[in-house]
C-alpha cells in the first residue's frame, strides 16, 4: 500500500503492539492510518503514533476486505503440501518490514512427512531478525495458524532457531532491491 490511508475503526478490535507484541484493544470509532497492508494482517498507527497491528480477520472493522490467498494448489500429497506451506509463508510479514518472512530468509526449512493417519506432520524452521524481537511468538503463530489451516496438514511444528543468527545476506535479492539495500 503505498499512499497512508486513514479510517475510522467501526467496531472494537484486538491489537498487537509493535514491536514489544503485547495485546490490547482499539475501540469502534478510533482512527487510524493504514501503514501496510500486506499478508493477511494490518499495520496501522494509532492517533497516538503508536504502531500495532489488526489481524486479517478484523479487515471488516477497518473497512477493507479479508484477504484471500488463491495460488494454493488441491493435491495433498506431501510435494503438495510442502509447496502449500512455502506459498502460505509468503503471506506472513514481519510488521515493520514490508517483505514476506520467506523473502526476508526467516524460514530456513520446511520438511514435510506423510504419517500414518493420510495426513502430513510440517516440521519448520525459522529465525527472527533480531533475538529478542516482541513479535517473535506472533510471527510464529502466523506461520503455525496458516500452515494448520492448509489442505492435507495434520500437525504444525514451528521452530524458532537463532543459530545461525539472520542477517541481511539471507534476504532475496528480490527483497533487497525492494528495501532499497541494492
Amino acid at each position: 500500500m503505498a499512499d497512508r490511508e486513514v479510517v475510522t475503526l467501526t467496531r472494537d478490535v484486538n491489537i498487537v503492539t509493535i514491536p514489544d507484541g503485547h495485546h490490547g484493544t482499539l475501540n469502534k470509532g478510533q482512527e487510524v492510518t493504514i501503514h501496510q497492508s500486506l499478508g493477511s494482517n494490518y499495520t496501522v498507527i494509532t492517533d497516538y503514533g503508536h504502531m500495532v497491528r489488526i489481524a486479517g480477520s478484523d479487515a471488516d472493522a477497518l473497512g477493507m476486505e479479508t484477504h484471500q490467498l488463491h495460488t494454493l494448489v488441491s493435491e495433498t500429497d506431501s510435494k503438495a503440501v510442502e509447496k502449500n506451506c512455502w506459498e502460505v509463508m509468503k503471506t506472513v510479514y514481519d510488521p515493520e518490514i514490508p517483505v514476506n518472512i520467506v523473502d526476508l530468509g526467516l524460514v530456513y526449512g520446511c520438511e514435510v512427512a506423510a504419517n500414518s493417519e493420510g495426513g502430513h506432520d510440517v516440521h519448520i524452521r525459522m529465525t527472527l531478525t533480531a533475538p529478542g524481537c516482541g513479535m517473535g511468538p506472533v510471527i510464529q503463530s502466523d506461520v503455525e495458524k496458516s500452515v494448520r489451516a492448509l489442505p492435507g496438514v495434520s500437525s504444525v511444528d514451528v521452530e524458532v532457531v537463532l543459530d545461525p543468527p539472520w542477517s541481511r545476506e539471507m534476504m532475496s535479492e528480490v527483497a533487497q532491491v525492494q528495501l532499497g539495500l541494492f
